[in-house]
C-alpha cells in the first residue's frame, strides 16, 4: 500500500481515555504477573493506534501546512496530547508500582530498562502543567507555520528558505552574500514575532518546570528527552571536550579553506562553500539520485536492498521543495503499518544525497526493529542513538559516492567529512545556548542574542558575521527550528556524530567488520542505552575527559589523505 493510501482515522481522547483507564485498572487489580503482561499487550495496541494517528496527521500537515483538515487534526492532537500523555503516565505508574514488577524482571519477561524509562517519563510531566503543554504546542505550531510560509525574494523569485540556501553554495561570493542578506532582511521583517514566540516559549517552559518542583527547565528538559545514561554534567564535559579538542582543529581546517577560497576573512556566507570552483553536486535530479540509492543499498546488503525497495514501492518519500511545505527534513514511522516515511526539501545540492543516506538510516532502523518486543516503550533508543543510526549510514555510503557524484566523489567525501567535524562546535553552541537561556528565563531578546554572539566567538572564532543584516546581531539560532520546537534535542546530533566518525574510521580499515557492528548496534533498538551500545561496538564514550582528542586527530589525518587522493 502506498503511503498516500494509508487510512487515517482520528483516535478521540474520549475513546483513548476510556480504554487506557480500563487497562490501568487491569494492571492494578492483576492477581498474577501474567495478567500484567496481558494488560501491557492491550496498552501496546492502543499506543500504536494513537502514535499512528498522530504521525499520519502530522505528516499530511507538514507536506502542506495550509491543508485545513490536517492542520485541524494536528491541532487536535496538540490540544489533547498532554491529556493523553498524562493518562499514559498513569499506566506507567501502575506498571512501576505493580507488586509483580520484580517477578517480571527476574524471570526475564520484562526488561528492567523498560521500567527505568517509565520512571524517567514520570518525571517529565504532571497533570498540573497540562494547560501549559497545550499552549506550548500551540506556539510551536505557530512558529512552524511562520517558517514554512516565509518567502525570500531573491533576484525576482519568491523562494522557500531551502531553495534560497542553494545559492549559499555558489562559487560566486557576491551571490552567496546576497543570499544571506536576503535571509537576514526577511528574518528581520519577522523579528518581533520570532522574538515574541520564543519569549513566550521560554516563559511557559520555565513555569512548567517550577510547578513540577524543578529549579528551571533544564532538568525538566532532560527528563522530557528520556535520557537514561547521561545528564547535564556529562553533557557539560562533552562540551568542554569539543572546546579543547575539536575547536582548534576545525578552526585551522576552516582557515585553510578560507585561503583556498581567496578570502581574507571567513564570513558566514562563505561557510557553506568548500571548493573555489564550486562544491560537488549530484549528477542528476531526483530520479537519478533514487536510482543510484537503490543500486547502493542492494550492493550494501540483502537487508538494506529489501528495505529500500519497500520504501520505493510504497512511495515513502516527499522530497520536492514548495511553498507551505515544512522547511526541514525528517523521518517518521507509522507503527500500525510498519511503514517509515521521509520528508525532505531537495534543492540540487549535495544535501539531496544526504537525504537518501541520513534519513534512510533512520528509516532502516525503524524498518529493522518494527517487530521488536519493546518498540512501543523504547522505540529505537534515545535520540542520540537514533541519530547514530542516520549519521553512520552517511559514512557507510561512502564507497558508493561515485554513483551520485561521478569524478567528484573524493571531493564530496572531503567536504562531507569536514562539514561533519565542523558540525560539532556548532551543535555545541546550540546546546549551551539553550542551557543558558533556560537558566536565565528572565533574559531579554537582546541578552539572548548577546549570549549567542559570545558562544560563536568561543566555539567558531574563525567565523565572522559583521555586515550581514540582522544575523550579525546574534540571531542565527532563530531559523534553527529545534531550538523552538524540541529543546535540548540538538546535542544528540553531536553525540551521534562522534560515534559515526568512529564508525567511519573503523570502516577505512575493515568495512565489512564495521558495518556488521553498525547493524548490530542498530538492530537492538532501545534495549540497551547509548553508552552500553558504544562499548559493545568498540567505540569510545564522548563523555570521558579527553575523549575527542584522538578522534579529531585521526579525522584530520583522513582529511589530508582525501585531499591528496582528490589532487586538491
Amino acid at each position: 500500500m502506498k503511503v498516500s493510501e494509508l487510512k487515517y482515522e482520528r483516535l478521540s481522547i474520549e475513546e483513548f481515555a476510556g480504554e487506557i483507564k480500563d487497562i490501568i485498572r487491569q494492571v492494578k487489580e492483576a492477581s498474577s504477573a501474567q495478567e500484567v503482561l496481558e494488560a501491557r499487550e492491550r496498552y501496546k495496541k492502543l499506543s500504536i493506534r494513537l502514535e499512528t494517528a498522530q504521525a499520519l496527521s502530522y505528516m499530511r500537515y507538514s507536506i502542506n501546512t495550509a491543508d485545513e483538515f490536517y492542520l485541524a487534526e494536528k491541532d487536535y492532537y496538540d490540544e489533547t496530547g498532554p491529556q493523553a500523555q498524562s493518562l499514559m503516565q498513569d499506566y506507567s505508574r501502575a506498571m512501576v508500582n505493580s507488586p509483580y514488577r520484580q517477578e517480571l524482571e527476574d524471570n526475564g519477561k520484562l526488561l528492567p530498562l523498560m521500567y527505568r524509562s517509565m520512571e524517567v517519563d514520570l518525571k517529565s510531566m504532571a497533570p498540573c502543567i497540562i494547560q501549559e503543554m497545550v499552549e506550548e504546542n500551540r506556539l510551536v505550531s505557530k512558529y512552524s507555520q511562520l517558517m514554512a510560509g516565509m518567502e525570500f525574494e531573491f533576484r525576482g523569485e519568491k523562494l522557500p528558505r531551502p531553495m534560497l540556501m542553494k545559492y549559499a553554495k555558489s562559487p560566486d561570493r557576491a551571490t552567496r552574500k546576497e543570499a544571506y542578506e536576503v535571509l537576514g532582511r526577511t528574518l528581520k521583517e519577522h523579528s518581533q514575532e520570532l522574538d515574541g514566540l520564543f519569549d513566550q516559549l521560554v516563559t511557559i517552559r520555565h513555569r512548567m518546570a517550577v510547578r513540577m518542583g524543578y529549579k528551571n527547565f533544564v532538568e525538566l528538559g532532560y527528563y522530557r528527552m528520556g535520557r537514561l545514561c547521561y545528564g547535564p554534567e556529562e553533557v557539560k564535559q562533552f562540551r568542554e571536550n569539543v572546546r579543547w579538542d575539536v575547536v582548534p582543529v576545525v578552526a585551522r581546517l576552516r582557515e585553510e579553506v578560507g585561503k583556498a577560497l581567496g578570502v581574507d576573512k571567513l564570513m558566514l556566507y562563505d561557510y557553506d562553500l568548500i571548493f573555489p570552483q564550486g562544491d560537488p553536486a549530484p549528477k542528476g535530479g531526483k530520479e537519478e539520485i533514487f536510482a543510484a540509492a537503490k543500486a547502493m543499498y542492494h550492493s550494501m546488503s540483502k537487508e538494506t536492498g529489501e528495505f529500500f525497495d519497500f520504501m520505493l514501492d510504497t512511495d515513502a518519500f516527499d522530497v520536492e521543495s514548495r511553498k507551505n511545505k515544512w522547511g526541514g527534513g525528517y523521518c517518521t514511522s507509522f507503527m500500525a503499518y510498519h511503514q517509515p516515511f521521509i520528508l525532505a526539501n531537495f534543492n540540487g545540492t549535495s544535501g539531496d544525497v544526504d537525504v537518501v543516506t541520513h534519513e534512510a538510516g533512520h528509516a532502516f532502523a525503524d524498518y529493522t526493529i518494527a517487530g521488536n518486543e519493546y518498540v512501543v516503550e523504547l522505540n529505537v533508543g534515545g535520540m542520540e542513538t537514533a541519530e547514530t543510526h542516520s549519521m553512520s549510514m552517511e559514512f557507510f555510503a561512502w564507497p558508493y559516492m561515485e554513483h551520485f557524484f561521478g569524478e567528484d566523489a573524493k571531493r564530496y567525501q572531503f567536504m562531507h567529512l569536514l562539514d561533519s567535524l565542523s558540525f560539532l562546535p556548532y551543535g555545541t553552541i546550540v546546546d549551551d545556548f539553550q542551557r543558558q537561556v533556560y537558566e536565565n528565563p528572565e533574559w531579554t531578546p537582546e541578552e539572548r542574542k548577546a549570549a549567542w554572539r559570545k558562544l560563536e566567538a568561543e566555539f567558531r572564532p574563525h567565523l565572522h558575521f559583521e555586515g550581514i543584516p540582522y544575523l550579525e546581531e546574534g540571531t542565527r539560532w532563530q531559523y534553527q527550528m529545534h531550538i523552538y520546537e524540541t529543546p535540548f534535542y540538538y546535542i544528540d546530533y553531536c553525540l551521534a556524530q562522534t560515534a559515526a566518525l568512529q564508525f567511519l574510521l573503523a570502516s577505512q580499515k575493515d568495512y565489512d567488520g564495521a558495518f556488521a557492528r553498525y547493524v548490530r548496534f542498530l538492530s537492538q533498538g532501545g534495549e540497551k542505552v547509548f553508552t552500553d551500545l558504544l562499548e559493545e561496538a568498540g567505540l569510545r564514550s564522548p563523555f570521558q575527559e579527553g575523549a575527542l582528542g584522538q578522534l579529531a586527530q585521526e579525522t584530520e589525518q583522513l582529511l589530508e589523505k582525501l585531499k591528496a587522493d582528490a589532487g586538491l
